[in-house]
């Protein structure tokens, strides 16, 4: 380990789908964006962007960690140039994040903060409109405490997409020819349905700490599902095909969907020392032990995004009194 620091941009799952709920598909990891001074070569560097480096986080994986300097840092931006390839900038004036994960400037100048209005005629630089003229997938995800949302994915992303959003149950309702049907599609099920685009973090975490049986939540996704295609059935809109396909979820998962014993992560995420191993992952929710508790912990790791770390043998605080925590 090191005590070099790091800029987290947050959980990724890369790779390919899970080909069965057994099965892991694309092995999640940390991704931590290096951090040379600023007379270094490299320091905001554009030709061949930023130096990276993932932490996988496969079940077992023992990952310590201290959070250095106050508050959120911007991440830079995007620049997208067709629909697989693109350039990460990072910011060059290394300055606290306002928007989110982002300065000002930098959130002016990313392409992907103009793909929501594309679909009611907003102006797209070349790049974005390949990105956004590929397929796309319209979905509905139900969450561990039930709680459900509509919401689409590129092709390429198809299944990546919903393993980052920590979706316990999905199902795919249809195809779209591009961005912009899609994007129509799931304003239309917002409107019409009532189902929200957007399930806040904080509630994804606090529902693992008590997750409903997973029958339950799958009869609830299929209802959506099929309250979606109905509504769609009867759509004037065109360019898209209704489709009834189930996602498969990523295995290292199941720990943290099931039933067993676990508590809210005590510790802030924003300041202090931290080290535990993890034994599941969803999206960016961890099921986390920290030694010698004896308990298991929901840890949001998400909750990194933005923010300064250094890795090494750290570990967190063990609570000075455990039956708070019941």
């Amino acid at each position: 380990m090191t005590d070099t620091r790091y800029l987290v941009h947050g959980v990724f799952w890369d790779g390919p789908p899970a080909p069965s709920p057994t099965s892991d598909g694309g092995r999640p990891v940390l991704r931590l964006q290096h951090l040379s001074p600023p007379h270094e070569p490299g320091s905001g560097r554009r030709s061949g962007g930023p130096a990276f480096t993932d932490v996988r986080l496969d079940d077992g994986t023992r990952l310590g960690f201290r959070l250095a300097g106050g508050g959120r840092h911007c991440l830079g931006h995007a620049r997208v140039f067709s629909a697989t390839a693109r350039e990460h900038v990072p910011c060059p004036a290394r300055s606290q994040a306002v928007k989110g994960s982002q300065r000002e400037r930098c959130f002016m100048v990313d392409d992907f903060r103009l793909m929501h209005d594309f679909h009611r005629g907003g102006r797209v630089p070349s790049g974005l409109r390949s990105y956004l003229m590929q397929p796309h997938w319209l979905y509905v995800a139900t969450f561990a405490g039930g709680a459900s949302k509509v919401g689409t994915a590129s092709h390429i992303r198809k299944w990546n997409r919903l393993a980052e959003q920590g979706a316990v149950v999905a199902r795919y309702v249809a195809l779209a020819e591009g961005g912009r049907v899609v994007r129509l599609l799931e304003d239309m099920v917002t409107r019409e349905a009532g189902l929200a685009q957007q399930v806040r973090s904080a509630a994804k975490a606090a529902a693992f700490t008590g997750p409903r049986p997973g029958g339950e939540l799958d009869g609830l996704n299929r209802r959506h599902a099929e309250e979606i295609r109905t509504l769609l059935a009867g759509t004037a809109v065109g360019g898209f095909e209704t489709v009834d396909e189930q996602w498969v979820r990523p295995g290292q998962a199941a720990p943290l969907c099931g039933g067993s014993e676990r508590h809210p992560y005590p510790h802030g995420m924003d300041r202090g020392s931290h080290g535990f191993t993890l034994k599941a992952l969803c999206g960016s929710h961890g099921l986390a032990a920290i030694e010698e508790s004896g308990l298991d912990f929901v840890v949001n790791l998400g909750l990194l995004k933005a923010r300064h770390v250094e890795l090494g043998e750290f570990r967190s605080e063990v609570p000075a009194v455990q039956e708070a925590l019941f």
